[in-house]
């Protein structure tokens, strides 16, 4: 079961390790990966060039990051008449399913389309997306979804909400926060989680330019409190600046069900199946 709705990989200088590329390809999941005009022929070495949307210019030059190519994104999906569409970073090295206290990479395309499924149950969803593998220990329980939180790196956008990306920094949060700020929900799930590099540990991107601000990250936190003063504020921890968002406010919004919707009381793996790896 692939996606039903298309998903793009954003990508900028990374062609030689594309994690998120050869992430979805080991799980058969069909994806399109968006780069700028001048990297084309490089990412063309190593990738099918029908995975290949090139940008109509190179977007990185207006000193705005990701942000004009998110929202490029957006409206290329909205002409190509989908409803939804997934926007993936380009640094994700697996997605595993979490069960049972145990992360297992999985080698199939049904948690996208298991992750659709939910959403489309209710007329209220905003975004959807999968928690970091980091933050959810093996050790520890976790419930299956967490409603109203940010959600980053792998995410499920409703298309005809009003908002867009903007700003510089911390996009995905504030975008989060908006939506939830209207009476809409986010879903995050713990039951399928990404395994993926920590911000800055990684060249190209955005890390060498408008990452780079030799302040421990303080223009990042200072930007989410400056637009969302009342839930988001500036704090020091980890030996660098963070920003801490009080999501307390949103636990109001709840889920609305479609009408006529009847679920199931069973169990539904879609097909999952544990199976021992062989190594050759």
């Amino acid at each position: 079961m692939n996606p039903r709705f298309p998903v793009y990989i954003i990508s900028k200088g990374r062609w030689q390790r594309r994690q998120t590329s050869k992430t979805l390809e080991s799980m058969g999941v069909t994806y399109r990966i968006v780069v700028e005009p001048s990297e084309y022929e490089e990412y063309a070495k190593v990738i099918n060039k029908e995975k290949i949307i090139v940008l109509p210019s190179n977007f990185s030059e207006l000193g705005q990051g990701s942000i004009p190519v998110r929202n490029w994104v957006w409206e290329h999906s909205i002409k190509e008449g989908y409803k939804w569409h997934w926007i993936l970073d380009d640094n994700i090295e697996s997605i595993e399913r979490f069960n049972n206290n145990l992360k297992i990479k999985c080698e199939t395309p049904i948690p996208f389309y298991v992750i659709e499924e939910f959403v489309l149950r209710y007329e209220n969803i905003a975004q959807a997306g999968m928690n970091y593998a980091l933050f959810c220990p093996a050790i520890e329980a976790r419930p299956p979804v967490r409603f109203n939180t940010r959600i980053y790196s792998c995410i499920l956008i409703r298309n005809n909400i009003t908002y867009r990306w903007r700003g510089k920094y911390n996009e995905d949060t504030d975008l989060s926060i908006r939506v939830m700020k209207d009476g809409w929900v986010t879903v995050l799930f713990n039951a399928f989680l990404l395994g993926k590099r920590a911000t800055m540990t990684q060249g190209g991107g955005n890390t060498n330019t408008i990452y780079n601000t030799g302040d421990k990250r303080l223009a990042f936190a200072q930007s989410l409190h400056e637009q969302h003063p009342d839930v988001a504020k500036v704090t020091w921890k980890f030996n660098r600046w963070h920003h801490q968002v009080d999501y307390r406010p949103f636990k109001k919004n709840v889920l609305i069900r479609k009408k006529g919707l009847e679920i199931p009381n069973r169990i539904n793996n879609y097909g999952m199946k544990l199976v021992t790896a062989t190594t050759s």
